[in-house]
């Protein structure tokens, strides 16, 4: 076989996302993928000279499969293809801390790493330079970290890299959120509970098993810090990255921080507390409708005044962010120098597996295409 023919493709995580990916990649055959590769949370699946990974079978072999994962294992036969001229990718579909630690080892061998985990590009600055230090050896693609497959990270990339300056980033980037206040604070008014409304998306599948998890305001905080890292004016005077505590370094309103620890350590203990706090919204929905505006949770990245903040916010009823959301859509403005009298507008749905997916796969093709 002719190197660099096929792309190797190893896929850690085939939970909702991850079996989306390898779905999205049978269909798109043609590219030459060939699978090296899969691993669940218990066992993998790991191709040798004798053992080839079937694409149309891999649900019933990864499911027979009785080898655990060993993600080292893993990563030596990719080290070992790239060593032969071939091109190797690391997709990285969990939510892990501890896989998300060994990208900058991954990278520096010419390994690719494409993933929708927030955790690398989000936390402690330290982890973030080891990965854009490896990169000389290895891509790295996150698209599907901030927005799902919607191309937000690609078009501050292109903004940047262009030479527009970014003046202010600001949009609603949590699909629960935009549901939850979208059915809550609505141009045409409600007179739903906060806590109903809650209820209704977690039965719906839009919020984390624990809904806490998302009105906290960290999901927001670690898509800010993403974004806030590829500005080059947010760096200070020695060229540091900005955050250096990653999403605790945001100034993030939390919607829960009168809940107590009882309420937090479960779902169901948390929508039994939640109730408690309908006066409260209601009166902030209430008072919002009498000036003309809504409720809407955002984040912000003001480059000129150097703030990222993720906030419960009112906006007029005649705001793109009152009018053209709909569901659990995102929608991300652009305040740029180019862009300035009209901002740059990326909007559509910013969660789902399928969605999520596609920004992982986009990112695939971008390490084969010329």
């Amino acid at each position: 076989m002719e190197p660099g023919k096929h792309l190797h493709v190893a896929v850690v995580g085939v939970g909702g996302v991850g079996t989306q990916v390898l779905e999205q990649l049978i269909a798109n055959s043609n590219y030459g993928f060939h699978l090296v590769a899969l691993t669940s949370s218990k066992r993998m699946l790991h191709s040798t000279n004798d053992l080839c990974i079937n694409p149309l079978a891999w649900k019933d072999a990864l499911n027979a499969s009785e080898t655990p994962v060993d993600l080292s294992a893993v990563k030596s036969t990719l080290q070992e293809l790239v060593k032969q001229g071939e091109k190797a990718v690391f997709i990285d579909n969990t939510s892990s801390q501890d896989v998300a630690e060994m990208y900058p080892a991954l990278l520096s061998v010419g390994i690719n790493v494409v993933t929708p985990n927030k955790k690398a590009f989000s936390g402690e600055v330290g982890l973030y330079k080891g990965i854009v230090q490896a990169s000389k050896s290895g891509r790295y693609l996150h698209e599907s970290t901030v927005g799902a497959g919607l191309p937000i990270i690609s078009t501050l990339r292109d903004l940047v890299e262009t030479g527009d300056k970014v003046v202010k980033i600001e949009g609603v980037f949590s699909g629960t959120m935009s549901y939850i206040f979208n059915n809550f604070s609505s141009v045409e008014g409600s007179d739903e509970s906060f806590s109903s409304i809650v209820k209704g998306a977690r039965a719906q599948g839009y919020t984390e098993p624990n809904p806490a998890d998302d009105l906290n305001g960290a999901d927001v905080a670690r898509k800010l810090t993403i974004l806030a890292r590829i500005i080059p004016e947010l760096k200070d005077e020695q060229g540091n990255f900005p955050l250096l505590h990653g999403y605790q370094s945001v100034e993030t309103t939390s919607l829960i921080q009168d809940a107590p620890a009882s309420a937090i350590s479960s779902g169901d203990e948390f929508m039994k507390w939640l109730p408690e706090q309908d006066a409260h919204f209601t009166r902030m929905r209430e008072q919002a409708a009498n000036e003309g505006s809504v409720l809407r949770y955002v984040g912000v990245v003001d480059v000129k005044n150097k703030v990222v903040k993720a906030e419960l916010a009112k906006y007029p009823k005649t705001h793109p962010f009152a009018t053209s959301l709909g569901g659990s859509d995102n929608i991300i403005m652009f305040h740029t120098e180019r862009y300035g009298k009209r901002p740059l507008i990326v909007q559509g749905a910013g969660a789902g597996n399928d969605v999520t997916a596609m920004g992982v796969v986009s990112d695939i093709l971008k390490l084969i295409r010329p």
